[in-house]
């Protein structure tokens, strides 16, 4: 039965495969990622969710709330948002995002935003039938 449930420290080594299957082109640095995850896990700001299927994660999502001018208040970002590719397709995705929507407006966001690569057709497909509009570009700079 799948559960959806804050993750913990624990949670590391199994939210890393998934991260990546997000990031394949990505050369991930474990060591520099669990202290992100770490410090990530105890935040105020932050929140990090698996979706666990007898007791393995399948699925993981996470959301920063920051204060935002525009909005005049706090707005949600989606980091990230991965399910395995053998669950794609059974509402798994949904559920975190349902989760993370319904944590963001708990916290008085008044509204969630995310980014997706271009690449990410199929992703983007699913972001507008969760009702997000694509309205932005995002602009990156590496420091």
């Amino acid at each position: 039965m799948l559960q959806i449930r804050q993750c913990s420290i624990e949670d590391f080594e199994e939210v890393v495969k998934l991260l990546g299957q997000l990031w394949p082109d990505k050369t991930i640095d474990t060591a520099a990622l669990q202290t992100v995850f770490a410090r990530s896990v105890a935040s105020e700001c932050q929140v990090y969710l698996c979706a666990a299927d007898d007791n393995r994660i399948i699925g993981f999502a996470s959301l920063t709330i920051k204060n935002s001018l525009w909005q005049e208040g706090y707005l949600g970002h989606v980091d990230e948002l991965i399910v395995d590719a053998e669950h794609r397709g059974r509402g798994v995705g949904t559920q975190l995002l349902d989760h993370l929507v319904a944590m963001a407006r708990q916290r008085g966001c008044r509204r969630v935003e995310l980014d997706s690569a271009f690449h990410r057709e199929q992703a983007h497909q699913f972001y507008e039938r969760q009702g997000f509009v694509n309205r932005a570009f995002l602009f990156s700079r590496v420091l």
